[in-house]
């Protein structure tokens, strides 16, 4: 490793040992950085130099646009704040809470630049969990909106520095930014692999896990999947749902726009209902959403004019141009979402159906992929004519990846087995025995089943965890889901195994109906019978208004899996 530009070496301190760290791969140029690197002076300092300072880099709903040199002047002035007056010492943990907004991102810039290590949190997380966060990684500061800082100082951390943002009092620290007379701010000389930021995974059970990464990882993100994938263009309007406490959302709202060029429109509020008409307002040209919101948009969005009133699919956007499956689409003149150009899907499986369903509406294909926290954001995708619905993709150009057995044996293509993966970012756990289990034979096991074929490409079947054994038979839980998602009725659904004395497991399906729709168990399970072998068809259905999900909309199946009496069957 490089000699560190971190005065507090907690971080450095405390990565796993070398030998438990996955192989890193940095098989292409672009991956190659020099030994000293700030990924806050790249993103911001220098995309301001090669694209200009007046090109917009945030806009907010309300139509207020941050060029790039408004942009680095008040990023430079926060990192005056935080080194001149808070304190804060190159290595220093430093936890960054609130909505998604130019000022959220202008702060994570700014620890960035001042050699600090950002730990951005979800402003939903609640006491108990920001005190777990604090204590794991030995947070010193915290930067807060005003809004969300009550569950913060409620969680009575120790030593804890707290300056918020957002407020009219003269201790704001915008404020005192402001305050400040404009001046360049020195960024500190950290090396490439200094740690820049812990992304806690938002974890369904257990003690959540800090992942270091460093400031080179931050870079490799853009320059494998932005840049081959997503292929993101200077005039981009990114736009998405995921909170920048997420790295889905870090990486699709502010790392890469900003390494693009680009300019991203940061949404406080940011479902379905408010996605759609900020779409429209303001050009966006790529979104980044998980399946159900484009499931709830779909929903949202008006009829495709009547046959006899639009014109013929032109060649472009033909069936065998898409994939064997898609069929054609409207013109892109008469799509509902005119500006988009590029969808992303994240955090869960994408169903073929959900893929089918908005290019039929929209003429647009959806880029599914798969990332993790501990990779930082996405490594297996495709786009434009490569993308086969029901499938993941390739690994993105810079990874790779295999399918294995329990001992790290690749297993024959068409046979499902464990996901592995490496390449530029890899797993490193702040002092977390779990390193064993993610990390194995240098590769990073994902946790997810998935099945390669024949001509590399991935297909998920369940997470290692979901797959239901029933009388002997294996039944991976997202087939179910994808059958069910057929039927007009049913808008969301999770199947789960519950613990049976006579077959081991069962099948329960939970579902969320389309308003107005009858909830009768018998019809989708003929349905289902309909469309799979029968033993895969769920042995009991419960209706539910909402599914549970953690604060970043991963899907918590140990809650629909927990013992108790199954209300709304």
């Amino acid at each position: 490793m490089e000699t560190s530009g971190h005065v507090d070496t907690f971080a450095r301190d405390h990565l796993p040992p070398r030998e438990q760290w996955p192989a890193l791969v940095r098989d292409r140029p672009e991956l190659h950085y020099p030994d000293r690197l700030n990924c806050g002076t790249e993103l911001l300092d220098r995309s301001a130099e090669r694209y200009g300072t007046e090109r917009p880099a945030f806009r907010t709903a309300d139509g207020a646009v941050w060029t790039y040199g408004q942009l680095r002047e008040q990023v430079d002035r926060i990192a005056h704040v935080l080194t001149d007056e808070l304190g804060v010492v190159p290595g220093n943990r430093v936890l960054l809470r609130g909505a998604t907004t130019p000022r959220l991102a202008a702060c994570w810039l700014a620890v960035m630049k001042a050699g600090g290590v950002a730990v951005t949190v979800l402003a939903q997380q609640r006491t108990q969990e920001l005190a777990t966060i604090c204590e794991i990684a030995q947070v010193s500061h915290a930067l807060c909106d005003i809004r969300a800082v009550d569950d913060l100082t409620k969680a009575g951390v120790p030593g804890l520095r707290v300056t918020t943002y957002g407020s009219a009092g003269p201790d704001d620290l915008l404020a005192r930014a402001a305050a400040r007379p404009p001046a360049a701010y020195t960024t500190v000389d950290t090396a490439a692999d200094d740690v820049a930021l812990i992304a806690f995974t938002s974890g369904t059970t257990g003690r959540p896990k800090g992942c270091m990464h460093f400031h080179r990882d931050v870079l490799a993100i853009a320059d494998t999947f932005a840049r081959h994938v997503l292929k993101a263009r200077p005039d981009d309007v990114f736009a998405g749902s995921p909170p920048l406490g997420f790295t889905f959302g870090l990486g699709g709202l502010v790392v890469f726009p900003l390494r693009a060029g680009a300019s991203s429109l940061l949404l406080e509020q940011a479902g379905p209902k408010q996605l759609l008409p900020a779409i429209a307002e303001h050009g966006v040209t790529v979104l980044f959403t998980a399946p159900t919101a484009y499931r709830a948009m779909l929903d949202a969005l008006a009829e495709p004019p009547p046959d006899d009133q639009a014109e013929s699919p032109s060649q472009e956007a033909s069936p065998t141009t898409a994939s064997p499956t898609a069929t054609a689409a409207p013109l892109s003149a008469l799509s509902p979402l005119p500006s988009l150009r590029r969808c992303v899907s994240a955090g869960e499986n994408l169903p073929a159906a959900t893929w089918q369903a908005w290019y039929e509406r929209t003429g647009l294909r959806i880029i599914n992929g798969i990332g993790a926290t501990e990779l930082l954001h996405i490594f297996i995708s495709a786009a434009d004519e490569a993308i086969r619905p029901g499938t993941t993709g390739l690994p993105v150009p810079g990874w790779h990846a295999r399918v294995v057995d329990e001992a790290g044996v690749p297993v024959p293509d068409g046979e499902p087995g464990l996901l592995a993966v490496r390449g530029p970012v890899g797993c490193r756990y702040l002092a977390d025995p779990r390193q064993r289990e993610y990390v194995r034979h240098g590769w990073n096991v994902t946790g997810d089943t998935y099945v390669r074929d024949s001509d590399g490409y991935f297909r998920y079947v369940a997470r290692a965890d979901d797959m239901i054994i029933s009388a002997g038979f294996n039944i991976a839980g997202p087939e179910v889901e994808e059958a069910l998602l057929r039927h007009p009725d049913v808008v969301e659904t999770a199947v789960v195994g519950r613990p049976d004395e006579r077959r081991g497991q069962v099948v329960v399906a939970y579902v969320v109906l389309r308003a107005g729709a009858a909830a009768d168990a018998e019809r989708l399970r003929e349905f289902v019978k309909a469309e799979l072998v029968p033993y895969k068809c769920p042995r009991e259905v419960v209706f539910l208004e909402t599914l549970p999900r953690t604060a970043t909309g991963k899907l918590q199946r140990f809650r629909l899996r927990e013992p108790g009496p199954a209300s709304g069957a």
